[in-house]
């Protein structure tokens, strides 16, 4: 490696893939001047676009149901109310996941319980047989940055107790597992379109399940309780009308995802082919292990992570990296939920709808730093090195050359 530095590559996944394919999507929209999905000027022609992405989406998860809505999170409070989630229920979920991860339970009256990570970063299915109570109705497993949870184990361990599986694939649409795509394991999952994502559309979600009943009330919930004869068409209804939010997905955010959907799998072989470069050089540096991936052909490819032996090499190696242009971080937009404020304050937006309102103390254990030692201690072990759509080959080897170099200089 030369001495001149690279200039930093631009990071980003399907962000940076917009181009003319969602351009035209987009426009034709405009030009049929019909944004909203159930109708348009031709009352017996409903808008194409969301339905399209649903039907793309359905048949890329190997999935019966798909329904768009408005974010990932949305989707989040559709899915876990579709299943009938609600006050005294319990959903066991990783201490270590996104904002909504944890927000979109309390949202439905539920309590998360909060359950260690293993060395996959993401949910430890051990984790089921002990947190488990008379109250626990749903297991949420995140497929944390492109790699996916051991499904098998945990749909095995969930189901034997009576539980659900939510799937939550927001991070990782491209993702698979054994062969088979993510969000096709569980009860039902769900995927999200924001900004940061694989693919994106700014702002969306989608649940996706194989279950009709979950269907049909993931409609209502996310239509005022409507149930209109577009869905009436897929599944018959069966449920009574309730009260609903209004979660729907716009054809202009649908026309984007859906030409974003159609490029997943070209970042994707992105991804991993650049990945695969870095990999190269940095297996097998002493001191530094690599993030445990139980089925290496379905990782997205999208980040690597080095997990330091000795924590207090960590800082001074990511420092060397970022003077080196090297983008990377020791945290990616998620955080132990034990830190966030939602959750040492215990409220939520009424004092009477907290789930966490008859406890005498608060924080309680099990949700303080304390009660979980190894996602503590996992999460500040690590540097994640992200590849983007717009990195090339070179950069690649840049990022890999640099892991070498710092490393003879911070760990001998």
């Amino acid at each position: 490696m030369s001495d001149s530095l690279r200039p930093r590559p631009v990071p980003g996944l399907g962000s940076n893939a917009i181009g003319k394919e969602e351009e035209e999507l987009v426009l034709d929209v405009l030009r049929r001047k019909e944004p909203f999905r159930y109708y348009g000027l031709d009352p017996k022609s409903p808008p194409p676009m969301v339905a399209t992405l649903e039907r793309e989406m359905q048949a890329y998860i190997g999935i019966e149901y798909a329904l768009a809505v408005s974010s990932g999170t949305a989707a989040l409070e559709v899915a876990y109310a579709a299943i009938g989630l609600g006050p005294g229920d319990e959903v066991i979920v990783p201490a270590w996941s996104w904002v909504s991860c944890f927000t979109a339970i309390v949202r439905v009256g539920a309590r998360p319980v909060l359950c260690e990570i293993d060395d996959t970063l993401n949910f430890d299915p051990s984790e089921i047989d002990r947190l488990v109570t008379p109250r626990t109705k749903a297991v949420s497993v995140i497929h944390y940055q492109g790699v996916a949870v051991e499904m098998d184990k945990i749909v095995l361990a969930a189901h034997r107790k009576g539980l659900f599986v939510v799937e939550d694939c927001a991070q990782s649409l491209g993702t698979t597992y054994r062969g088979r795509q993510i969000g096709s394991w569980g009860d039902v999952a769900i995927y999200s379109f924001q900004y940061n994502k694989t693919a994106t559309c700014g702002e969306g979600g989608l649940v996706a399940t194989r279950d009709q009943r979950i269907y049909e009330r993931a409609v209502r919930l996310s239509d005022l309780g409507n149930y209109r004869p577009y869905h009436a068409g897929i599944v018959t209804p069966k449920e009574p009308a309730f009260v609903g939010g209004q979660y729907r997905m716009s054809e202009l955010a649908a026309a984007v995802a859906l030409a974003q959907l159609r490029k997943i799998n070209m970042i994707r072989e992105h991804c991993r082919k650049l990945q695969s470069r870095v990999l190269q050089k940095v297996t097998g540096l002493k001191g530094i292990n690599l993030r445990r991936v139980p089925d290496s052909t379905g990782d997205f490819g999208f980040e690597i992570y080095l997990m330091f032996e000795n924590l207090e090499q960590v800082a001074p190696f990511h420092e060397k990296l970022n003077a080196l242009n090297v983008n990377c971080g020791a945290r990616t937009g998620t955080y132990p939920q034990y830190n966030r404020d939602y959750v040492k304050t215990g409220l939520a937006h009424h004092p009477a709808l907290s789930p966490f309102k008859d406890f005498k103390e608060w924080p309680a254990p099990g949700y303080r730093a304390q009660d979980f030692p190894r996602t503590e201690d996992l999460t500040k072990r690590y540097i994640a090195l992200p590849i983007g759509w717009l990195y090339t080959e070179e950069d690649a080897d840049y990022i890999g050359d640099s892991v070498v170099k710092i490393h003879r200089e911070v760990c001998g």
